[in-house]
């Protein structure tokens, strides 16, 4: 090509860059096309996506185990529950007395104080299991801790293995409240989810022993649905399950009468075990993992 040709060629495309964009971008293939990804039709593509998209990370970074662990978005750490006491102590000070409102707060103050043991309890046990874990030399057979990535006890369960420089999993999901992913979680192992029923699918896929701390609705949702699953035998791999805290699980929850009332059988409770202390707890869970998944 000559090169006046070659100049001519070049100025057309200068005066008309609108048509030479629209050669680029139209016709829009499938894959590229928001507008139908995030319609009703993409529905099953943006499903699939949360099926495959974890699965390949989880892939790439050689996780095959998990411990997952459940609990309330609202308990705070000791350290932050004791700030909000001292907090409202100051305020305190310049009224003249003690007003109900006020009194209410200082209620519900202490009482979250109480409940902090389990942010900190979950946090040590998070810690021993990934300390004891990174000794084991087949990095296939390692567990990570799993948590739902927001605040509370998840936060808690990721910050235990941060503690020790080991890497844990955060499945989050987009809610209007309580669900900010927590820091402490591995980046590259944080997963935000849309639909609720492929979280719960890679909460329980991977995982080989839960534990489940205090919490509201959402944990009791999560912890009897999978239960369900191990007592119907769904699934057929061991799956040790510990209800932490005896005294807000034994009021919470009475096993023993679902069992008078033969809404259960006897052997349906054996599927889980009450523990009040970390110790207990990394016992029990290190006994059961070694003796069903490392000696075989």
């Amino acid at each position: 090509m000559s090169k006046g040709l070659a100049s001519n060629c070049k100025a057309e495309k200068m005066k008309n860059p609108e048509e030479n964009t629209k050669k680029k971008t139209w016709p829009v293939k499938a894959y590229n096309d928001a507008e139908f990804l995030h319609s009703p039709a993409g529905r099953q593509v943006r499903v699939l996506c949360e099926f495959e998209e974890p699965k390949s990370r989880f892939r790439k970074y050689r996780i095959n185990n998990t411990i997952v662990f459940f609990g309330s978005a609202r308990i705070l750490s000791k350290s932050e529950c004791q700030k909000n006491l001292r907090n409202l102590k100051r305020k305190t000070t310049s009224l003249p007395k003690m007003t109900p409102t006020m009194q209410k707060k200082f209620e519900l103050a202490e009482r979250d104080l109480v409940m902090s043991r389990y942010y900190e309890e979950a946090v040590q046990l998070s810690a021993k299991i990934t300390k004891w874990s990174q000794k084991i030399k087949d990095p296939l057979r390692k567990f990570y801790i799993c948590s739902g990535g927001g605040p509370g006890i998840m936060e808690a369960a990721n910050r235990g293995a941060h503690s020790v420089g080991g890497k844990s999993i955060g499945l989050n999901i987009s809610l209007p409240m309580e669900q900010d992913p927590n820091p402490y979680q591995t980046r590259d192992l944080s997963f935000e989810f849309h639909y609720f029923f492929i979280r719960k699918f890679w909460f329980f896929y991977l995982s080989k022993a839960m534990i489940v701390f205090p919490g509201g609705y959402g944990t009791m949702d999560e912890f009897f649905e999978l239960l369900t699953l191990v007592q119907t035998q769904k699934t057929k791999k061991h799956m040790p399950i510990i209800l932490y805290g005896k005294s807000f699980w034994n009021e919470l929850l009475d096993f023993d009468a679902m069992q008078r009332w033969g809404v259960i059988s006897p052997e349906d409770l054996k599927l889980f075990k009450v523990v009040d202390d970390v110790d207990t707890a990394f016992r029990y869970l290190k006994d059961e993992l070694t003796e069903h998944y490392l000696n075989k």
